[in-house]
């Protein structure tokens, strides 16, 4: 189980950091608290689940199985008269469990955290207008409208040359 946890963990927070580096022009410099921003992540983390959980089986099976390998342990246990499939059992169970889980996350969780993300952004944008606004851009958020603002003011409260 260690290595399955570390290595979704990684998975999971290698997803994340993608997401913040695709996203980090929308985030920066508009204002976000932390809460904001960690609600944010933690929606979109859950998300992610049904995609880290096959690369933390991967990965560590590849590491448990590497590592009785390399120390000759799958050997002994052959000649032993241990089949594979009975020391691959724990590794199989865990699998299929993994399987549930993801099944899980993908039909139930996932689409309700893009929900909450989609309506945490949306309070966000209807907050503070301006951070939809972006200079030199034409902007269709507004029902009906489409603007254009070649200006912002320094602290987002002021805005010029809006066509």
């Amino acid at each position: 189980m260690g290595p399955y946890l570390l290595s979704f963990f990684i998975a999971q927070f290698v997803l994340v950091m993608q997401f913040l580096w695709k996203h980090i022009d929308d985030i920066l410099g508009k204002g976000f608290s932390i809460i904001d921003l960690l609600e944010l992540i933690s929606y979109f983390a859950v998300t992610q689940i049904p995609m880290a959980l096959p690369i933390a089986i991967l990965l560590s099976s590849v590491m448990v199985m590497g590592n009785l390998s390399e120390r000759y342990e799958l050997s002994s246990m052959k000649s032993a008269g241990i089949s594979l499939v009975r020391v691959m059992r724990s590794a199989i169970v865990l699998a299929v469990s993994t399987a549930a889980l993801s099944l899980f996350a993908s039909n139930y969780l996932k689409p309700s955290a893009q929900l909450q993300f989609k309506k945490r952004m949306i309070a966000i944008k209807s907050q503070k207008p301006s951070l939809a606004l972006e200079e030199k851009i034409f902007n269709r958020d507004f029902s009906g409208y489409s603007i254009r603002v070649n200006k912002k003011g320094k602290n987002d409260n002021s805005i010029n040359d809006v066509y």
